[in-house]
């Protein structure tokens, strides 16, 4: 039974994992986080709860919207439309975008709390080990992280990559988010159905978790700062961060509305500059391929299609 190692349960590396399973492949995944899912992502704030990465997604792929509407039938996805953004449907996860990828973990043989700090091989396969010293052993080796970080693992491996697979990484660009969210004691005075899109100022994007249908009995809001002033403020405190735009949206947020809030920050989030193909296949001693979000579409399809395309390039190799 051929054996693959993948590194990052986001998106792509579920897609890759499942993909691979259904020809029969023996697959474990690895993620340093405590869940699946990478920036699909739902949190808690007490009792409730808020989307703090991607907010929703389009599928205009054939692959992708198959499953998709597998996804609506199972109950987890439903479409949220969005006045002014909406040319084709867009989709959210029914309980919170962190219930996609549970679903599409379900029957994956995945470890979390596993960060990969080494890898090393030869044509025959690769061996992964981890912070907590964990040694895993394959013959393929996919890579779904964000490319910085890929360049750091590699690095510290002692894995030198050609020319032309260095400089396709080194294109590869994120734009930080500081993300804010907030639990209000009554209803916000976001518009119906939910979500605003700023064009500028300092912040990008802002959600109504009620409206959206993820919370039943409370409300949460979701702010997203803008590319420059996630920059600018990524390292500062958190809390003034908070207030900072929490008193930008006064209008739709009053200040005795806000019961707590949270600060995440999300040092890759919109990838901005990616690599035009779905995938690259690096000539390294042993098998290894990198996708994910910062690969041919980019977002939340794109990511999904990096998965299938490299799993495809596998089964079609063995």
């Amino acid at each position: 039974m051929p054996s693959c190692i993948i590194i990052g349960a986001g998106l792509a590396g579920l897609t890759a994992a499942r993909e691979l399973t259904r020809h029969q492949w023996q697959v474990t995944l690895l993620d340093k986080g405590r869940g699946v899912g990478g920036r699909m992502a739902t949190r808690r704030i007490h009792n409730t709860r808020a989307d703090h990465g991607a907010q929703y997604f389009s599928a205009r792929t054939p692959e992708f919207q198959a499953q998709v509407q597998a996804m609506k039938e199972a109950g987890v996805v439903k479409e949220w439309y969005l006045p002014g953004i909406d040319h084709h449907p867009r989709y959210v996860g029914s309980s919170g975008m962190s219930a996609i990828p549970k679903y599409l973990a379900e029957g994956l043989d995945i470890h979390t709390g596993e960060k990969v700090v080494h890898v090393a091989g030869d044509a025959t396969g690769c061996t992964v080990r981890t912070e907590a010293g964990t040694v895993y052993t394959a013959e393929k080796l996919i890579v779904t992280i964000p490319a910085p970080q890929v360049k750091a693992l590699l690095t510290d491996s002692g894995i030198q990559l050609s020319t032309t697979e260095q400089v396709a990484l080194d294109t590869i660009n994120y734009q930080p988010c500081l993300a804010v969210i907030a639990e209000l004691n009554q209803p916000s005075r976001i518009p119906a159905p939910g979500g605003i899109r700023y064009e500028e100022g300092p912040i990008s994007w802002v959600a109504d978790n009620f409206q959206k249908g993820i919370t039943y009995d409370s409300t949460t809001v979701t702010i997203h700062a803008s590319p420059q002033y996630s920059r600018e403020h990524l390292e500062g405190d958190l809390n003034k961060v908070g207030e900072m735009l929490i008193a930008e949206l006064h209008e739709w947020i009053p200040a005795e509305a806000v019961e707590s809030f949270q600060v995440h920050r999300w040092r890759y989030s919109l990838c901005d500059q990616r690599h035009p193909e779905p995938y690259l296949q690096c000539n390294t001693p042993f098998p290894l391929l990198l996708g994910g979000d910062g690969f041919g579409m980019g977002n939340v399809e794109g990511a999904y299609q990096s998965g299938l395309q490299m799993a495809r390039a596998l089964v079609g190799e063995a």
